[in-house]
């Protein structure tokens, strides 16, 4: 089975495009491309995340080789973004969808998320556990996730020891008093007991922020797009 360098490869000849095309969708150099179909640097998962997105590419065929290249498009599009060792996928779960607005933050919401009426439920067969979904606002991670898409979460309790660099999150921030609510990769960062929020879109820049000032963290687990169709 071919490795995963030799898969971005066929996806940029299937779609019939130059190293250059291709790194300018992907954000990189065309060295850097060339480099990743050639095995000598891995594909960052950004760039993962960019291809599922942006061109259609089935994240399953990508990482094993199995399935077809590219998904069918549908009304309804869900793309899995983290999936743990020791994760387990129900065959169907209801998914509790609450407005963040209505529980006055993602604070007040994971403190009594038990006591929260959801808006509505979700329900998606063969995914891992999650503890709820909110809506996206902002452009921070797009092409990945646009303002409306819906975000399936993992809460996490202990956020000093249980962050998995480089993996999406669902994040409140204290800014100041007031709570920031964002979607971010985190990665480490070079300032002492600080942490990196890196977005999507290039047009954000990175932002160390200090890890006390994250009141409420959840791993995203999955994303839904709504399609609409004319």
């Amino acid at each position: 089975m071919s490795a995963i360098n030799e898969r971005v490869k066929q996806i940029r000849r299937a779609m019939n495009m130059t190293q250059d095309q291709l790194g300018e969708i992907l954000g990189v150099k065309k060295s850097t491309l060339s480099m990743i179909e050639t095995g000598k640097a891995a594909l960052s998962h950004r760039n993962r995340q960019t291809l599922v997105e942006k061109l259609n590419i089935n994240p399953i065929w990508l990482d094993s080789g199995e399935g077809e290249m590219t998904l069918s498009t549908t009304t309804h599009q869900y793309v899995p973004l983290h999936h743990g060792r020791t994760d387990f996928n129900l065959d169907l779960q209801r998914i509790p969808l609450y407005n963040i607005e209505g529980t006055a933050g993602l604070v007040p919401l994971f403190l009594n998320q038990q006591s929260v009426t959801p808006m509505d439920y979700i329900q998606i067969p063969n995914l891992p556990r999650c503890d709820g979904a909110i809506y996206v606002t902002g452009d921070s991670m797009y092409p990945l996730l646009k303002s409306g898409d819906i975000v399936l979460y993992k809460q996490l309790h202990d956020i000093a020891n249980n962050i998995f660099w480089g993996e999406m999150y669902l994040i409140s921030i204290d800014l100041d008093g007031e709570e920031y609510i964002t979607v971010k990769y985190i990665q480490k960062s070079e300032v002492p007991e600080h942490v990196k929020l890196v977005s999507q879109n290039q047009h954000h820049a990175d932002k160390d922020v200090h890890i006390d000032r994250i009141k409420a963290l959840a791993l995203v687990k999955a994303c839904v797009r709504m399609n609409a169709i004319r």
